[in-house]
């Protein structure tokens, strides 16, 4: 029968993975010149976090704002017990931001969302539900989505080459709605426009990405900030995280 640590090793692997209860949620809301979104969007995170009826906070991070959202976020950090804010000194991008936010956040479960009001917050307990399921990380995939068709085209290229690239299946790895295990990251180091792939990343370290689909909205304040030229990029760092996630272990290939 051999040892009893090979034993006990076999059946860890045989084992379907045992999700424990979410019991802290932490919120992070990477957020650039957003002064018309962010307080309604507040309302409906708090809203949707009161209702789990378990600890929670909300970490804005402020990538740099230069339009008055620095003030708005400062106001509901003294109304809100449940908002804290962290400030970037000038615009690092949302990599940065990302990190910055996943650092200080406490929950065992951390949920990302975007600042511009188009993910739907109420979405968030059907997230954690996939987590407490035995996903790692689920990310949201914007079935229906609510934006022009030009932006759509392009999201539909960049995720089928990226799907088709990494071997992971997802139909919308760029939707900055997510839901993660702590650990996962923990594990990350987001740089440039690496932040596109954390799927990618997190399937790579062994962790178990899911996806389900989520409400998405028509953008009603601003306009988008991406444009062409971030998908190209997003190309040539794809690239680097295969070569890296692909050869890590055989340097010399």
């Amino acid at each position: 029968a051999g040892p009893p640590t090979l034993r006990v090793a076999a059946e860890a692997l045989e084992s379907p993975p045992v999700a424990a209860r979410v019991a802290f949620v932490s919120v992070v809301v990477p957020v650039y010149n957003e002064r018309e979104s962010v307080r309604p969007l507040s309302e409906e995170l708090l809203s949707a976090l009161r209702g789990l009826g378990r600890p929670c906070e909300i970490l804005f991070v402020d990538d740099g704002s230069t339009d008055g959202t620095t003030d708005i976020l400062a106001e509901l950090a003294a109304e809100e017990p449940e908002i804290s804010v962290v400030r970037l000194r000038r615009n690092f991008g949302k990599a940065a931001a990302l990190m910055a936010g996943f650092r200080e956040a406490r929950g065992d479960a951390i949920v990302t969302i975007d600042g511009d009001l188009q993910d739907d917050p109420s979405e968030i307990p059907r997230l954690l539900d996939e987590l407490e399921g035995g996903a790692d990380l689920v990310s949201g995939w914007k079935r229906d989505r609510r934006d022009p068709w030009s932006r759509r085209a392009a999201s539909a290229v960049f995720n089928g080459v990226t799907s088709r690239m990494s071997g992971l299946g997802l139909h919308d790895l760029n939707c900055g709605f997510k839901a993660y295990r702590a650990e996962v990251v923990r594990s990350l180091a987001l740089t440039g426009d690496q932040y596109r792939y954390i799927p990618v990343l997190a399937a790579d370290e062994g962790f178990r990405v899911t996806e389900r689909p989520v409400n998405h909205r028509p953008r009603r304040y601003g306009r988008s900030k991406y444009g062409l030229e971030r998908y190209l990029r997003g190309f040539l760092d794809l690239m680097t995280i295969l070569f890296v996630g692909r050869f890590r272990q055989r340097p010399m290939h």
